[in-house]
């Protein structure tokens, strides 16, 4: 046993010298040469995996700043057929009147009736009792834990409760920090549970000791609007003077129709939905719109311009601007449409013969007009296409400004194409946008009003950016940007040191830029992909120092990579941009066969590059983004088609034309946002003359020009159990943008 022992004691000796000596001959030089090159290849590394985190980034952020500036040219449709088409057919007010103009003031008090809701026994959630208690907090806190709902007799009471408290309240929220330690400040939440309530783990309950300030956002594209929103309020009415909620641009019940709260409320409370998003709406209106802390920390959701004034703020009657997206309204008498109305009413009552050669020169005049339109339209297409070209901002749509609170005349007129389906009476004019309707001749509104108008705009929307002065917000389609000096002489205006901003999400949670005057803060983390940036809030102190605190969600219990995250977070961003591509696919092919006249299926890759860049006006390196989206042939020229090949439609249909299926394709969303509000009992199932509705409000949004026939064709396509009624869930998933690559199918995977 000893000797095995000594014998075993040799060898490892003889093997240390060995290695000894290995050692001693070993070149420096190269040594240090291995090091530099695993120094290179590391930094080459990481640089490239910066590269795809920004790259999916911006494709994250143009695809959403897209979708905003669509919603605002629904909203302005939705604004012309409110204030114009309804009174020239002399209806009364419709169901579009009633969910985007409510005829009750949010200053009065709507019928309670939240008394006559009986709880059954067998309910097993939170029931409170009002004036609230710490207890009733958490045992909402406890039930949102376990996926419960609150019950609608108990939110419509705390509605009533916080509706009540907040007309109390002054535009311009003023805090101290003379007797509390600490003032917590937070960003969007937009419907994220999980990250409120790892803040309150984190940080501590709302309470006098941890007071909160909550930047806006609370609701929408997250799936837990309503519990957060609950939350929020029920603390804000447990401790009125310690929990401060700001008004953000997602607390207006239009961008709600498109971005899921009015859904998902609908969804959980089918009975009483009808009596919620109304309090909903109002209670939205009378949130203050600013916060300051000791005079020195200015708090907005989204910005400031040139023409910010916070005394002029603080006088306004916030109440009345239920919508940012709605310009404040002209009478109908001051656009004449109603003279010019009347006088068509007046020819059509003549006599036949009369009737006819009126008819005739009308048809003429129509005819030189429509000319006329068509070359107006040429120029201003050249216009906008040079100026896109010469702006590093994205615009998805013709209208970049549509909610510039710059000036009216600054929102260029759109001429639409008069579609067979609409009533007559809507080609008196063809104005289907709020643009072209503030284009036509008209007075302004009162000069306050709209000085009110354009300063809610701006607090909402508005972005900072680096270079000097204020433009419009060409990216997001509202607000303005606005430069260091804007931020500077506002500071000076009003004895400030510090703007607090949110309204865009930022990789690491916050980010500080102007010098480190203006901060903006974002606490959803994973709000593109999980792992896709960081949430954060602030906390200030009496030094009005701030510290940041960051934080992210994660659903798994073994932290991800950072290469996994990005490749998860770049993976999700390409979806959603091809998905786009597929979507545009018509104009594209259009755009690259202008560049293959020969029909070679090829085209250079600047050519291919340039036609992506002037139809999706999407601000994105695509040069950069080629390899993932389409194939190079052997001379190096790009394989348009092999940009679609990898999608397909979700179910085939195939009595619906291509034009007609794309244009769904696109559109879904906003056809999915008309459809909730002609679906009055919100069964989820429409006639085949709900559709026709349905498509009738949305070919006058668009100006496509479709005959019923198509569209009874497209119904019968869809009613697959024929009983006469669509189930829209299904007409959705029809037009739904299937990714080949991901099926399971061997013959799909293998393409």
């Amino acid at each position: 046993m000893g000797c095995g022992t000594s014998v075993g004691t040799e060898t490892q000796g003889q093997k240390v010298k060995t290695d000894e000596s290995v050692v001693k001959t070993t070149n420096p030089a190269l040594t240090m040469k291995a090091a530099v090159l695993i120094q290179q290849w590391y930094r080459r590394y990481m640089a490239r995996l910066e590269m795809r985190r920004r790259y999916t980034w911006n494709i994250f952020q143009s695809i959403e700043y897209a979708g905003e500036q669509d919603q605002l040219q629904l909203s302005s449709f939705f604004t012309f057929m409110l204030d114009n088409f309804t009174q020239l057919n002399g209806n009364g007010p419709d169901l579009i009147s009633q969910l985007l103009d409510p005829v009750v003031d949010p200053w009065l008090d709507r019928e309670s009736s939240y008394s006559q809701i009986l709880v059954p026994d067998s309910y097993t959630g939170p029931r409170l009792s009002f004036p609230l208690s710490v207890s009733d907090t958490n045992a909402l806190l406890c039930a949102f834990k376990e996926q419960q709902t609150l019950h609608a007799k108990y939110l419509l009471q705390l509605l009533y409760e916080t509706k009540k408290l907040l007309k109390q309240m002054p535009n311009i929220i003023q805090l101290s920090t003379s007797y509390i330690k600490d003032i917590t400040i937070c960003g969007d939440l937009h419907g994220r549970l999980d990250d409120l309530l790892l803040i309150f783990y984190k940080n501590g309950l709302p309470s006098a000791d941890t007071p909160y300030v909550f930047n806006g956002d609370f609701v929408d594209r997250g799936k837990k609007s309503v519990e957060v929103i609950i939350l929020l309020f029920a603390f804000l009415l447990l401790y009125p003077d310690h929990v401060h909620l700001n008004r953000g641009n997602h607390e207006d019940h239009i961008m709600n129709l498109r971005y899921g709260f009015t859904k998902e409320v609908m969804q959980k409370y089918k009975t009483h939905g009808h009596e919620i998003l109304p309090l909903f709406q109002d209670i939205f209106s009378l949130l203050p719109v600013a916060t300051v802390i000791d005079g020195k920390i200015l708090i907005v959701h989204g910005g400031i311009s040139d023409e910010t004034d916070l005394d002029f703020l603080s006088s306004i009657e916030r109440h009345k601007l239920k919508s940012a997206l709605r310009f404040p309204r002209c009478s109908f008498e001051q656009l004449d449409i109603s003279q010019s109305y009347r006088k068509t009413k007046r020819l059509k009552s003549g006599n036949s013969s009369h009737s006819s050669s009126n008819s005739s020169r009308n048809q003429s005049k129509n005819q030189k007009r429509s000319n006329q339109r068509n070359t107006q339209r040429g120029l201003r297409r050249q216009e906008s296409n040079s100026s896109a070209s010469s702006s590093s901002s994205s615009s998805s749509s013709s209208s970049s400004s549509l909610c510039s609170p710059r000036t009216p005349s600054c929102l260029s007129p759109h001429p639409c194409h008069p579609s067979p389906s609409l009533p007559n009476t809507v080609n008196i004019q063809h104005m289907p946008f709020l643009d072209s309707l503030l284009s036509a001749r008209q007075p302004s509104p009162s000069q306050r009003r709209e000085r009110e108008w354009k300063q809610i705009v701006d607090i909402l929307w508005s972005d900072p950016k680096t270079q000097e002065g204020c433009s419009p917000n060409t990216f997001r389609g509202g607000g303005c940007y606005f430069g260091p000096d804007i931020t500077q002489k506002l500071l000076l205006q009003h004895g400030l040191q510090l703007l607090i901003r949110s309204h865009e999400c930022k990789q690491e949670g916050y980010e500080l830029c102007h010098g480190g005057q203006v901060i903006t803060l974002f606490s959803a983390s994973n709000y593109y992909e999980e792992g896709s940036n960081r949430g954060a809030y602030i906390k200030l102190g009496r030094e009005l120092v701030p510290r940041f605190y960051q934080y992210q969600v994660s659903r798994t219990t073994r932290k991800l990579t950072l290469t996994q995250r990005v490749r998860a977070a770049e993976s999700s961003a390409f979806r959603a941009l091809k998905e786009k591509l597929f979507s545009h696919r018509s104009e594209l092919m259009s755009g690259f066969q202008q560049f293959d006249q020969n029909n070679t299926g090829v085209v250079s890759v600047s050519d291919w590059a340039e036609v992506l860049e002037s139809v999706l006006r999407l601000d994105l390196p695509w040069r950069t983004l080629r390899p993932h989206l389409c194939r190079l042939a052997a001379d190096g020229s790009v394989e348009y088609n092999s940009c679609f090949e990898d999608m397909g439609t979700g179910v085939s249909l195939p009595q619906v034309t291509p034009n007609l299926a794309e244009t769904l394709f696109r559109f879904r969303t906003d056809i999915e946002i008309i459809f909730n509000i002609i679906d009055k009992d919100h069964s989820g199932l429409i006639s085949n003359e709900e559709f026709r509705q349905t498509w009738r409000l949305f070919s006058a949004h668009l100006g496509v020009d479709i005959d019923d026939r198509a569209i009874d064709d497209l119904a019968r396509s869809i009613d697959f159990n024929k009983d006469g009624s669509i189930d829209f869930t299904e007409f959705l998933e029809a037009f739904r943008v299937v990714h080949k690559l991901d099926s399971k199918d061997p013959h799909l995977s293998g393409k």
